[in-house]
């Protein structure tokens, strides 16, 4: 019988997430940088600005960059590292390319979140608390009679983190990476539920329990205050690193570039032809950074709605940012120290091909590349289990017409699944969260889709006071 429903959620999370979905958030993408007239590259420039000059005036519990760090905090994590190098595996070098390819896009489409997020955002009249994201857009933006399809979102949502983008799985990157590193043999060993554990793995499963419940119980204010120091920090750490890796074997870098673009237009095709090998390092690598930077998926503009700001097209540039540093910086910077140290044709998988890759190309001794990746590691996914806990809660919050009680009792089950997380092995839990993960979108899409009229009236006329500031 588990068989069976293993099968049947496994055939369901390929519908999902197979080629339909991939080309609606991709077409919606393309579609609004036509109608936006490519403001991806002509305002990327006053993005980057905008994102570390805070506004001083506006509405909102946190600053554009707190805003900013909170939505990077549930976007930067173990997918950087591990899922690049599955992406590079199973597509080739050419699966990079495309990564880039649904980046460019997909920043398209989190300036259309940003920017609904702020102008259909509310208030709660008990708690003076900002409430906002895809189901206050869909509902004051499309109409009460949508307001179905908001509380359908909230339900994959509050799921999404609860199950396991947000704890399980992060959890176990974390206590996997710990027991391997001071471990690995398995020589001082627990006994928990009938399995025999690393020691420091439940070391380190009590120490997440423990900093995760300090975060989240202090609310939005504690989770943004945590996310701009170690986003920022760690982001810039990793990328330090993958720059010396870069570096170091310069020589290399113009010929994993030139591999690359070959691949990803099949000129080094493998044995299964040349249409093969692009149609499958196009689908890996448009997946993987979707999944990545979450663009379209309806997460960031939860945080987004929180800014403390006026301007819904400074907010959306601000939140379009992080797609940027998301994947076309850190994804590539991975990506590049896989390809030109060769870590994608070893046989490994995983965490295992990052680790190769920074063992080969840093000049220092293995065991302490392997130990830099490792606090990369828990960094990341630790940020990815407060920003995901930020999103259930808010999800949650509308899903139950604003009970205290039950967003309270979400986040005493988020922790308790910190706790019990490295113990988790079921295969259905990280199935049944990828499933939900993909039905968020759906009725996000719909939403920005039939609200890209408010987006494009929002842009023209931004611009057109910033343009009379000027004179």
């Amino acid at each position: 019988m588990l068989q069976f429903v293993n099968t049947a959620l496994n055939t369901f999370d390929d519908l999902v997430w197979g080629v339909p979905l991939i080309v609606l958030i991709l077409a919606t993408g393309i579609y609004l940088t036509i109608r936006l007239k490519g403001m991806q590259i002509l305002r990327l420039p006053a993005a980057l600005r905008y994102m570390v000059q805070n506004e001083e005036e506006g509405h909102g519990e946190v600053t554009s960059f707190g805003a900013l760090c909170t939505a990077m905090s549930a976007t930067i994590g173990t997918g950087n590292i591990v899922g690049v190098a599955t992406a590079i595996v199973a597509g080739g070098p050419g699966a990079l390319f495309w990564m880039w390819v649904a980046a460019f896009f997909g920043m398209a489409t989190k300036y259309a979140e940003g920017v609904l997020a702020i102008c259909y955002r509310t208030v709660d009249k008990e708690t003076g608390h900002v409430l906002g994201g895809p189901f206050y857009y869909i509902e004051n933006g499309m109409g009460k009679n949508w307001r179905w399809m908001g509380k359908i979102f909230a339900f994959f949502g509050a799921g999404v983190g609860l199950l396991g983008i947000g704890t399980f799985t992060q959890v176990n990157g974390i206590t996997s990476a710990v027991g391997d590193f001071f471990d690995s043999q398995k020589s001082w060993t627990v006994g928990v539920f009938g399995r025999e554990y690393s020691a420091a793995v439940l070391i380190a499963g009590l120490v997440l329990t423990v900093c995760v419940a300090l975060v989240v119980l202090g609310g939005l204010e504690r989770i943004a205050t945590v996310s701009q120091i170690i986003v920022p920090f760690m982001a810039i750490f990793y990328v330090a690193a993958c720059v010396l890796i870069l570096i170091v074997n310069a020589q290399k870098v113009p010929g994993a570039f030139r591999l690359i673009v070959e691949s990803a237009f099949g000129l080094r095709a493998a044995a299964g032809g040349t249409l093969g090998a692009v149609l499958l390092a196009m689908q890996k690598g448009i997946a993987r950074g979707i999944f990545s930077n979450e663009a379209g998926l309806g997460s960031a503009p939860i945080a987004a709605a929180a800014a403390r700001t006026k301007e819904p097209v400074r907010q959306g540039l601000v939140s379009m940012t992080g797609t940027f540093i998301d994947t076309i910086v850190i994804c590539t910077m991975t990506g590049l120290s896989i390809v030109l140290t060769g870590a994608y044709e070893t046989g490994l998988e995983g965490v295992a091909v990052t680790t190769y890759a920074f063992n080969q190309g840093l000049p220092i001794p293995a065991w302490a590349s392997s130990f830099l990746l490792m606090v990369c590691l828990i960094f990341f996914a630790f940020t990815t289990i407060i920003g995901w806990n930020y999103y259930g809660e808010r999800c949650l919050e509308y899903l139950s017409n604003g009970s205290k009680r039950a967003v309270a009792a979400y986040r005493f089950l988020y922790i308790l699944a910190i706790f019990i997380g490295p113990f988790m092995t079921v295969e259905a839990v990280w199935t049944i969260a990828d499933i939900f993960n993909a039905l968020m979108a759906i009725p996000n899409l719909i939403a920005v889709l039939a609200l890209s009229g408010v987006i494009a009236a929002q842009t023209k006329d931004y611009w057109k006071r910033m343009g009379k500031q000027a004179k």
